[in-house]
């Protein structure tokens, strides 16, 4: 993953998530995998059903992937569909799932800040960076080098939803102090604050950067179903109308919701993460995917977490499929019928 020229390929990679991102310690989340479902575990048997054979969840159309769902306590289901599948211990690169890890950094160091909501919710107007990982990480690349004629604020989007990966570039420089950290610096960063999960950084960009395995970002969702990290009683605080085309919502340009747009589903964007909260489908989750196709969430009861884990990082829109997935795995959970079309159904 970590190789020169896997790193140029990304240099015209148009980041494609779609959906619909205690200080120290917390790192002996170990997974241990669960048994395979009893004839008496309904939840479990309709995920893994679902997993297995629903058309928006095959190879054909995913690739091969991972997925669990549990509880604050560890892993309650899990499978992998395809062939040469990851594992949960596999290490990929998790794009815009970072942007999720970099909200609870900065909540768990300074709470809920109102000079800082503007820049995690992505309506400060510092959107000249772009979503792509430009900045590829080589040598002496810092987050500030990275910002190198690619910051500055636009005043007409000050105050109106914009997906752009400055508003947490800029916020990391300008204020959390880490202008001159470089992926090492970044990491150990990152893991002293939300947990030692070995968290780390292939570019010094703080909304696409993190290489995660499944495991390590389950023991993140969990600290936050634990309360151990003051982002999980703020999910979906603060949150903004996502969708440009909604009625009486003034955001201005959400580049990678275009699939989802263009399925007529409206989101909310919250601290770093997506609220599912379209009213003909949503479920109200929380989510953060990236653009290589990993997708973890929070169930809105903020009970359960899952994660879809795969890396496709050329695939157009792979955030939006793992998605599409994942939330009728998470359906099937939730009311432990197997879900055989590719339609959710809505919650309250």
């Amino acid at each position: 993953m970590a190789n020169n020229n896997r790193r140029l390929a990304l240099l015209t990679l148009v980041s494609s998530f779609v959906v619909a991102s205690c200080g120290g310690g917390g790192g002996s989340d170990a997974i241990v995998e669960p048994p395979a479902p009893g004839p008496g575990d309904t939840r479990a048997a309709a995920a893994t059903a679902t997993a297995n054979g629903n058309p928006l969840c095959s190879e054909s159309v995913l690739g091969p992937f991972y997925w669990e769902i549990g509880d604050a306590d560890g892993v309650k289901v899990s499978g992998k569909v395809g062939t040469g599948a990851p594992t949960a211990t596999t290490q990929m690169w998790v794009f815009s799932s970072s942007k999720w890890l970099y909200a609870a950094n900065v909540v768990q160091k300074r709470g809920v800040l109102a000079q800082d909501v503007a820049f995690l919710n992505f309506t400060s107007g510092y959107t000249n960076f772009g979503n792509a990982p430009i900045c590829v990480g080589i040598g002496t690349d810092t987050v500030e080098s990275c910002l190198v004629g690619r910051d500055g604020q636009n005043l007409a989007n000050v105050g109106r939803f914009y997906y752009d990966s400055g508003h947490m570039q800029h916020h990391a420089a300008a204020t959390m102090g880490l202008g001159p950290d470089n992926n090492a610096a970044l990491a150990a960063d990152l893991n002293a604050t939300v947990g030692n999960f070995a968290f780390t950084y292939t570019v010094p960009q703080l909304a696409a950067g993190v290489v995660a395995s499944p495991q390590a970002y389950a023991g993140f969702l969990r600290r936050m179903l634990r309360g151990e990290l003051k982002l999980g009683s703020a999910l979906g605080s603060n949150k903004v109308c996502a969708d440009p085309n909604a009625p009486g919502c003034n955001a201005v340009s959400a580049p990678d919701l275009g699939a989802a747009a263009a399925a007529g589903e409206s989101l909310n964007y919250s601290l770093g993460h997506w609220v599912e909260d379209d009213p003909k489908v949503g479920d109200h989750a929380f989510s953060s995917a990236g653009g290589g196709g990993f997708y973890p969430w929070i169930d809105s009861t903020k009970t359960y977490y899952g994660i879809l884990a795969r890396e496709r990082e050329t695939e157009a829109d792979a955030g939006w499929h793992s998605a599409q997935c994942g939330r009728l795995i998470r359906q099937a959970w939730r009311t432990g019928v197997t879900v055989t079309g590719t339609t959710p159904t809505p919650t309250p």
